[in-house]
C-alpha cells in the first residue's frame, strides 16, 4: 500500500488515499465519468474504476469545501485503455484566435 495525495479540483483542499501501488489514475475531476462506477474512500475500492472522495471528510482532515469529486482509475477492455465519453454539450471550441 501507498499513500497518494490528491487536490480538490474544487478548492484545492488535500486528500491523501492509502491505495495498491499497481492502480493507475486516470484523472480526478469535479464530476463523475460516464460508465465508470466509483466506490466511497472508505470502502474496498480495488475492484471499482475510481474513488468519490468527499472534500473535507476524515481523508482532507476535515479541510475542504464539502463537495465530493472523483478520482478515475485507468480502465481495460480486451487489453484496450477505455476513454470516458464526452457529451456533445462538454465540447467546446475556441475559434476566437
Amino acid at each position: 500500500m501507498v499513500a497518494v495525495s490528491y487536490h480538490c479540483p474544487r478548492c484545492g483542499a488535500i486528500a491523501e488515499l492509502e491505495r495498491d501501488a499497481y492502480l493507475a489514475d486516470k484523472c480526478v475531476t469535479p464530476e463523475p465519468r460516464d460508465g465508470w462506477t466509483y466506490a466511497d474512500a472508505y470502502d474496498d475500492f480495488e475492484d471499482a474504476d475510481g474513488v468519490v472522495i468527499v472534500c473535507g471528510a476524515a481523508e482532507t482532515d476535515g479541510e475542504g469545501c464539502g463537495e465530493p469529486y472523483y478520482l478515475s482509475f485507468v480502465r481495460f477492455v480486451d487489453g484496450e485503455e477505455v476513454e470516458p465519453e464526452v457529451p456533445v454539450d462538454d465540447v467546446r471550441f475556441d475559434f476566437r484566435r
